[in-house]
């Protein structure tokens, strides 16, 4: 099983590494791939309010993909972790000459493959070096 595990981590990764793709390239279409159709969806922007809803968060992502303003970003130092049919990566969103975010992403299972449920990001303190464990966790056993 530890096989599987890492698999699904890797997956997770690399829907993660395609949220980002797509957020760097302003891809609208990719972005809105990415996002669960299914699972109910949530996304916090830092500074605004939360967004409820796939219409609303997609809403959202239009405005930011299409604004002049749009932040020039790169995903640094992703970990997975894969909780059976759900995931979520944490990783620092490295804005060019604006500094950085710490993020959280959350994927569920749907269609086959990784989707996102949810986006957080948000200030931080000064990033630490990247940790020496692997990128991927798998949580601990039972803990009874």
């Amino acid at each position: 099983m530890p096989d599987q595990a890492m698999s699904d981590a890797d997956a997770v990764l690399a829907a993660n590494q395609e949220f980002y793709r797509a957020f760097a390239a302003r891809d609208l279409a990719a972005m809105d791939a990415i996002w669960a159709k299914e699972a109910p969806v949530a996304c916090i922007h830092p500074g605004w309010d939360a967004l409820v809803g796939r219409e609303a968060v997609m809403e959202s992502w239009a405005a930011i993909l299409g604004g002049p303003g749009a932040p020039q970003i790169r995903c640094d130092a992703p970990r997975a972790f894969v909780l059976g049919p759900s995931a979520f990566v944490i990783c620092r969103e490295v804005l060019e000459q604006q500094g950085w975010l710490i993020a959280t992403n959350v994927f569920a299972r749907e269609e086959g493959g990784w989707r996102m449920v949810h986006h957080q990001a948000g200030p931080a303190a000064q990033p630490q070096p990247a940790p020496a464990t692997p990128t991927s966790e798998r949580p601990p056993g039972p803990l009874h």
